[in-house]
């Protein structure tokens, strides 16, 4: 099915080349589509690696193995399958993953613990071998791919391609660091994203670079949702060659650790901000900042209640300001709260607060907030100092379209 490009997409960035990182792209052929749709990037020799991956307990053997791979902290090459998430396939789905890092691994030189492999697309169909083969032969052999065109390549129902940069200035040197990611539905907050990937010239060394990622993910891909619904592929890699010629950072008290952290960080939230503007069927990029929660972990937990909510996201999608939609929303999250200290707003317009109507609330702005692409919606509990921004798409019938013909 040929989707129309989202209303809320941006311009794909210009990424420059990141120094020992090579991409390729060929076409294995998983699906009947004119295009590529296998993804092969060549790393340096002793590139660091650190990773997050989906909670899902149904998850792929590619999430398998990166978790274990990923672990080692060394990584050579990574491989990117679209159109076939090889979940739910048993032993036939994890020789397949094998074969591809035996190929790769074969052709470096390197451990096949060091070739990372990535899938996405239906569940329930094995990765066809022959297919993965021929599609990994002729990506060893292809000329070197824009970040763009590896953009494109590794989507599935993504309508735009998907990219993110930022630098710092590490040790009297600027690093700089380049993303691509994909994802359009299955998106929840169980780490969450669908397949991104972030490379860096900075040298880092394994156990700090996880530790950032994890600390970013925490307050980026672990804050957005579409559909409530999380993959069994989701995976975000981080990769740093260390070709910058940085003086290496190993801890959080090196220089320059808390600028590559917090470039790190802008990266991640570009990427996850791009996810929630490809939503599947999505008209509107909703932020939801709750503040005055008992802690910061509760907040969130609100604030997705609130972005989950099907009468929530279909009451934005119809901009209707019905605020009750999400005092209901709160109420349900199974955190601390009191309906007498609750207050909602729109658009920097608050609608109620400390549990009450208020009595002036013109709702003339507000509708007009709900007419634009971007919405804010704010909740504050009145309980404590804990806060949060969350950030979600409204529920349209493109969203049933896309997904009742996903696999035709």
């Amino acid at each position: 099915m040929e989707l129309d490009t989202s209303p809320l997409a941006v311009p794909f960035p210009d990424l420059p080349p990141i120094a020992g990182v090579t991409p390729r792209i060929a076409r294995a052929g998983y699906k009947d589509w004119g295009r590529c749709d296998l993804t092969y990037v060549e790393l340096a020799e002793g590139t660091a690696v650190a990773g997050v991956f989906t909670q899902n307990i149904c998850c792929s053997s590619e999430v398998e193995l990166g978790r274990e791979q990923a672990r080692a902290g060394r990584a050579r090459a990574l491989v990117v399958n679209a159109g076939n998430s090889n979940a739910f396939t048993g032993y036939r789905g994890r020789e397949a993953v094998e074969q591809i890092a035996a190929q790769v691994a074969d052709h470096l030189g390197c451990p096949q613990g060091e070739v990372f492999v990535s899938s996405t697309g239906v569940i329930g169909v094995p990765l066809p071998k022959d297919k993965a083969r021929e599609g990994v032969a002729a990506a060893l052999n292809a000329e070197p791919c824009s970040w763009k065109d590896a953009a494109n390549t590794i989507g599935t129902t993504d309508t735009f391609a998907k990219g993110a940069i930022a630098r710092a200035v590490v040790g009297g040197k600027t690093v700089t660091l380049a993303g691509i990611i994909k994802g359009s539905g299955m998106i929840a907050p169980d780490m969450a994203t669908m397949l991104g990937y972030i490379f860096t010239d900075a040298a880092v060394e394994p156990g700090f670079l996880q530790q950032a990622l994890s600390a970013a993910n925490a307050r980026t891909f672990s804050c957005i949702t579409v559909d409530s619904d999380t993959s069994t592929s989701d995976t975000v890699l981080a990769f740093a060659t260390g070709a910058a010629g940085n003086q290496r950072i190993e801890g959080a008290s090196c220089p320059g650790a808390d600028a590559f952290a917090a470039a790190l960080e802008d990266v991640c939230r570009q990427l996850a901000h791009l996810v929630v503007r490809d939503g599947e069927g999505a008209q509107k990029f909703i932020a939801i900042t709750v503040t005055g929660a008992a802690s910061d972990e509760s907040a969130r937990r609100i604030g997705l209640a609130v972005a989950n909510s099907p009468l929530v996201k279909t009451a934005i999608a119809g901009e209707d300001a019905n605020w009750g939609r999400v005092v209901m929303a709160v109420g349900k999250a199974g955190e601390p709260a009191d309906r007498d200290r609750l207050s909602i707003g729109f658009g920097g317009v608050w609608a109620a607060r400390e549990g009450l109507p208020l009595a002036d609330y013109d709702e003339a702005p507000v509708a007009e907030h709900l007419k634009g692409r971007e919405v804010t919606i704010e909740v504050d509990l009145g309980l404590g100092d804990g806060r949060a921004t969350v950030w979600t798409c409204d529920l349209t019938h493109g969203y049933i379209s896309i997904n009742a013909d996903y696999r035709s």
